[in-house]
């Protein structure tokens, strides 16, 4: 094996730091070394929630990758979240139908990995969440959603008249939200500052009677593919940009 370089040594200390929670020991292996040769920093892995957070704290990962096929995954968001408050976590695996969908968003997860995601999707997703944006594959946006409204007729009602109180500014967070952007990125866009920024995602969470920037994610791709609950242009670059790049 040849030594580091300068320039690889440099990279390395600039990378993310992921810890990676999987039963099965092949696919933790695998995606272990995938993600080290994809230049992130791998922490440590576990088997189990339990043994991860035993870990989490002490190695103080910038992102979790949970398997949502552990019989314990949504609880183990809410622990593994405060056991590593900086930590954000990303579930892995995950199928477009699962009806975990929200039970994850409400534990606080920042983002889903979809069971037969690229490479490049992984790593992306990764690099959002690290970064303070969503991650969130197009195909989940109109399912969150729909179950989110589901739960209560009074939040899609909440949602329905919010949406017709956007301001113009409102819709391009929205849209830059739903675009994978962090609040800081979304400032530079704007040419506006980052408090201001997280205000207007504030006003637009208390708006749509949301909870979370999936959930704001979940609804502008809802509108940009007519599935939202009010009748309303979608926010502006929506209508153009949702080709085949992962959502988040």
């Amino acid at each position: 094996m040849k030594p580091p370089t300068r320039e690889s040594r440099k990279s390395r200390a600039h990378a993310v730091p992921v810890y990676l929670v999987e039963d099965n020991r092949l696919l933790r292996d695998s995606t272990a070394a995938l993600l080290d040769a994809s230049g992130f920093g791998i922490v440590g892995a576990a088997r189990s929630c339990d043994e991860a957070l035993r870990d989490v704290g002490r190695l103080g990962p910038h992102v979790v990758l949970l398997d949502a096929g552990l019989s314990d995954s949504v609880e183990a968001v809410t622990r593994l979240r405060a056991a590593a408050p900086a930590a954000e976590v990303v579930v892995m695996n995950f199928l477009p139908g699962d009806d975990g969908l929200v039970g994850f968003v409400r534990a606080g997860v920042a983002g889903f990995i979809l069971k037969d995601a690229t490479v490049d999707e992984i790593s992306g997703a990764i690099r959002r969440v690290a970064a303070g944006a969503p991650a969130l594959p197009r195909v989940l946006g109109s399912l969150l959603l729909s179950h989110v409204a589901s739960q209560s007729r009074s939040r899609a009602d909440v949602a329905a008249k919010g949406d017709a109180r956007l301001t113009r500014r409102e819709r391009e967070v929205i849209g830059l939200i739903a675009d994978g952007l962090s609040n800081k990125e979304i400032a530079g866009r704007l040419h506006v500052a980052t408090h201001t920024v997280k205000s207007h995602v504030h006003t637009v969470l208390e708006k749509l009677g949301l909870r979370t920037r999936l959930e704001v994610a979940a609804y502008a791709h809802a509108q940009a593919s007519g599935h939202g609950a009010a009748s309303v242009a979608p926010p502006p670059g929506l209508a153009t940009k949702r080709g085949t790049r992962s959502a988040g």
